[in-house]
């Protein structure tokens, strides 16, 4: 069965997106920075390997996963490499294609959007990880400045207490039937994570200064630079548009 990223150009999605790209590599270098040993690594919805690169010599062994094998296949042209394992699976699968395998780091980002039952996918996740194991969780976030400033110029008042998740959908894509897109409370979603049996280790606010004027006439490096900075201090009000969140199991 196809799935829906082999129909799209996801490579090509990221072309003029480098801010976006080295935004959340940031993010990710810093928490590997706080974990000490990776025996076993899983990407669930690694694409075609942009992410890898940068936990690439983390690990002993490395399974990357996704629905799309139009994806996975770029994988295997990208990156040559005999501690990598491709699986050809969604989550809900993931337990049945990794046997014997405790995983000692879960990374998941840009995906958990398209994901309908956050609590059960947290479950699974729980699952999979080994006692005391990682997971690094990116989300869109709901509740980011420009949504907000949105929300308030529309007379709504109750964007910070609605824990709903907001498709970002047209009526049309609904109908067409365009994978879903869902933003999403970051706090009800953390609360969630605590809830399945996570500790909270570190969240950031990642893309804090995305905006096409200023990556138009500022260099990306200096970005780069106020972007390592912002996301720390700018985690506690969730400001930028992607939440990134260090988890560990109990």
């Amino acid at each position: 069965m196809s799935a829906f990223y082999d129909k799209f150009d996801y490579p090509s999605y990221w072309t003029g997106r480098d801010y976006e790209h080295k935004s959340e590599l940031i993010a990710i270098s810093s928490f590997l920075s706080r974990i000490n040993s990776i025996t076993n690594l899983l990407e669930i919805g690694s694409g075609y390997g942009r992410l890898t690169p940068v936990y690439l010599h983390r690990a002993k062994k490395i399974f990357l996963s996704d629905p799309s094998s139009k994806l996975l296949s770029q994988v295997s042209d990208k990156i040559k490499s005999k501690k990598i394992q491709i699986i050809h699976s969604s989550l809900c699968n993931l337990k049945q294609k990794i046997i014997n395998k405790k995983i000692d780091l879960i990374i998941m980002v840009r995906v958990l959007h398209h994901i309908k039952n956050i609590g059960n996918s947290f479950q699974q996740i729980h699952d999979l990880l080994s006692p005391k194991g990682y997971v690094i969780l990116e989300f869109a976030n709901k509740l980011h400045s420009k949504s907000i400033l949105t929300e308030i110029m529309k007379g709504n008042f109750t964007v910070f207490y609605d824990i709903f998740p907001k498709d970002l959908r047209s009526i049309r894509s609904i109908k067409n039937g365009t994978i879903g897109f869902n933003n999403y409370h970051p706090g009800y979603l953390i609360e969630m994570l605590r809830e399945t049996g996570f500790t909270i280790v570190e969240v950031r606010s990642v893309s804090n200064v995305r905006s096409s004027i200023l990556k138009k006439y500022i260099p990306l490096e200096s970005l780069c630079a106020i972007e390592s900075r912002l996301q720390k201090i700018f985690a506690s009000i969730y400001f930028g548009p992607s939440t990134f969140v260090l988890a560990r199991k109990k």
